[in-house]
C-alpha cells in the first residue's frame, strides 16, 4: 500500500516508494517549526506564546470579572471606616393647623371681653411680660386679652422648623475597629484570588496554544497520509490490473485509506475544538502560531524544593490564611455586642408659629452623650458568639485541606513533567524506528516477502508514533507551566512578558478613604 515499488510494471516509469516518502512530513518540524492553522491563516505575521500570553492576560472575560469583583470588596474598608465617622443628618417640616377652641376663661361681655393677668417669678418670666428681682419676690407683669364675640377662638397658623443633627459615636465594643481588619483581611484575600485567576487564565491559555498546534500538526499528518494512502491504491490497482497482487491487497488499500479519511475529519473536529478555547480565553482566533518551548525559569530543581515553595507562595494558601484572619476577627465583633456603646448627640433647630401662635419663633440647641450598657437580649448575642468560633475552627482545618490540595497538585504535576521528558525521548525513538521498519517492509514488499497488508500496518505504526510524539512534545511545553501554576509562580513576570502588571492596591488606596462620591475611581 505504501510503495511496493519493485514490484510496479517498467512502463509506469519511476519509483514509487520515494514518492510516497516525499510527502511526509516529520513530526517534529510541524510542532517545534511552527504551524498555520489552515482555515484561519493569510498574509499575517505569526505570533508567539508570548503575545498570546499577554492578550489573554489584558482581554480574558473571567480574569477581568476577577479584577472587579476585587475592586468591589475594595469597598468594604470604607463601609467598615463608616462607623468612625458622625452621622450628619438635616430636617425640615411645613404644616398647616387650624383652630377653633372653646375654654372655661373665656366670658362675653357687651359682645367682648377683655382679661388682664400678673405673673410673678423668682428668676425668670416664662409668659406675657415678667420683671425679676434678686430675692425672687419682685413682681412682672403679663397682659393677655382676648375678644370674643359669643363664639370660641379661631386660629390659622403654619408650624414650621428646620433642624441639624449630629450623632457620633464614641464606643462601640471595638466592633467598628475589628470590622475594619476584617475587611482589610478580605481585600488581601480577594488579591489572592486574583493572583491565582491569573495563573489559571495564564495557564489555560499556554494549553490552549499548544492545543492548537498539536492538532493543526495532527491535521497534517493526517492529510499527508491520505495523500500517501491515495496513491498507494492507485499503484495496488495497477498492479491489479497486470495481476501482480488480488483483489484483496485492493481492498485493503481502499479500507485504509477510507480509515484515513476518518481520522482525518475527526482531527479537523478536533482542531476546530481547540481553536475554540483558544478563542475563549484569548479572546481572538489565532492565526500563525510559532513554536513554542519548555520553560525553564523559576522552576524549581527537585519536588521537596517545589512543594516547599508551594507551600508559602499558592494563592490558595495565602488566600485561606486570610480567611482565618476574616474568621477570627468575626468572633471579636460578635463578642463586642456585650459591651457597652457611648455615643454623643448635638442638634440645633428653628422653629416658627411655635404653640399656635401666629409669628413667633424659638431656636432649641441641645448637646448630650448617651451610654447603652446590654445587660440581657436573649440568646442571639451569646450563640453568635459561639458559631463564630466554630467558624474559626472551620477556617482553620480548612487551610490545612487547602494545603494538602495544594502539595497534591504539585506531586502530580511534577510527576507529568518528570514524565514528559521520557516520553519525547521514546516517541522520537519510536518515529525513528518505524521510519526504518517502514522502509523494510517495502522493500521486502518489492520482492514479494511482505504483503500490501503488512505495508498498511507499518504505515499505520508510523503515522501513530509521529502523532504520539507531537502530543508528547506539546504535553512536556504544557507540564512547564502546570508545574509553575502548582507552586503559585505562574505570574508575567517570571514568563517575562514584558507588560505592566495590574496593580490591586491603586484602586484600594483611592477609596480606602474616600468619605463621599457616588463615582468610580475610572468615572463611572
Amino acid at each position: 500500500m505504501f510503495g511496493a515499488s519493485g514490484m510496479r510494471p517498467a512502463r509506469l516509469g519511476r519509483r514509487p516508494t520515494s514518492n510516497l516518502r516525499s510527502r511526509w512530513p516529520d513530526a517534529a518540524s510541524l510542532l517545534l517549526a511552527g504551524v498555520a492553522v489552515a482555515a484561519l491563516t493569510g498574509p499575517v505575521q505569526a505570533e508567539n506564546i508570548s503575545s498570546v500570553l499577554i492578550k489573554a492576560y489584558r482581554n480574558n472575560p473571567s480574569l477581568n470579572a476577577q479584577r472587579a469583583g476585587t475592586r468591589a470588596v475594595d469597598e468594604n474598608v470604607p463601609i467598615a471606616t463608616s462607623g468612625y465617622l458622625p452621622h450628619v443628618t438635616a430636617s425640615g417640616d411645613v404644616g398647616y393647623q387650624y383652630s377653633n377652641a372653646v375654654g372655661a376663661g373665656i366670658t362675653a361681655s357687651s359682645g367682648s371681653t377683655t382679661s388682664t393677668s400678673t405673673s410673678t417669678s423668682g428668676t425668670s418670666g416664662t409668659s406675657g411680660t415678667s420683671t425679676s428681682g434678686t430675692s425672687g419676690a419682685s413682681t412682672g407683669t403679663s397682659t393677655s386679652s382676648s375678644t370674643s364675640t359669643g363664639s370660641a377662638g379661631i386660629a390659622d397658623t403654619v408650624p414650621r422648623g428646620v433642624g441639624l443633627q449630629v450623632t457620633q459615636t464614641l464606643f462601640d465594643g471595638l466592633r467598628t475597629t475589628n470590622s475594619v481588619r476584617q475587611a482589610e483581611s478580605n481585600v488581601l484575600g480577594s488579591r489572592e484570588t486574583l493572583r491565582n485567576q491569573v495563573q489559571s487564565t495564564l495557564q489555560s491559555a499556554a494549553q490552549s496554544y499548544m492545543d492548537v498546534l498539536r492538532d493543526t500538526a495532527t491535521l497534517e499528518l493526517r492529510n499527508s497520509n491520505i495523500k500517501v494512502l491515495d496513491e498507494q491504491l492507485r499503484q495496488t490497482q495497477d498492479r491489479f490490473k497486470v495481476g501482480e497482487v488480488t483483489r484483496t491487497d485492493v481492498a485493503q488499500a481502499e479500507s485504509g485509506l477510507a480509515g484515513s479519511r476518518a481520522d482525518y475529519y475527526l482531527a479537523q473536529s478536533n482542531l476546530q475544538n481547540s481553536i475554540a478555547s483558544f478563542r475563549q480565553v484569548v479572546g481572538e482566533q489565532p492565526t500563525r502560531l510559532e513554536p513554542a518551548q519548555p520553560l525553564t525559569r523559576g522552576l524549581p530543581q527537585t519536588l521537596a524544593q517545589a512543594i516547599s515553595v508551594s507551600q508559602v507562595e499558592h494563592p490558595n494558601v495565602q488566600s485561606a490564611l486570610h480567611n482565618v484572619d476574616v474568621a477570627a476577627a468575626q468572633v471579636k465583633i460578635a463578642e463586642g455586642a456585650l459591651l457597652p456603646t457611648v455615643s454623643a448627640t448635638g442638634s440645633v433647630q428653628q422653629r416658627y408659629d411655635v404653640s399656635n401662635v401666629v409669628g413667633s419663633s424659638a431656636f432649641v440647641g441641645y448637646v448630650g452623650g448617651t451610654i447603652s450598657v446590654p445587660l440581657y437580649e436573649g440568646s442571639a448575642p451569646y450563640a453568635t458568639i459561639r458559631q463564630s468560633k466554630e467558624n474559626l475552627g472551620q477556617a482553620r482545618f480548612q487551610a490545612d485541606v487547602v494545603r494538602d490540595q495544594v502539595r497534591a497538585a504539585v506531586i502530580s504535576a511534577w510527576g507529568l513533567f518528570e514524565s514528559s521528558k521520557i516520553v519525547v525521548q521514546s516517541d522520537q525513538t519510536a518515529v525513528n524506528a518505524s521510519e526504518i521498519a517502514l522502509n523494510g517492509v517495502r522493500e521486502e514488499a518489492r520482492v514479494g516477502q511482505r504483503t500490501t497488508l503488512d505495508v498498511l500496518n507499518a504505515q499505520q505504526t508510523l503515522l501513530n508514533a509521529r502523532v504520539a510524539l507531537v502530543g508528547a512534545q506539546r504535553d512536556r511545553v504544557v507540564a512547564t507551566y502546570a508545574v509553575l501554576s502548582s507552586i503559585g509562580r505562574l505570574t508575567t513576570g517570571i514568563l517575562n512578558l514584558g507588560i505592566k502588571d495590574y496593580d490591586p492596591t491603586v484602586h484600594f488606596e483611592q477609596v480606602k478613604d474616600k468619605w463621599v462620591g457616588l463615582r468610580t475611581p475610572d468615572g463611572r
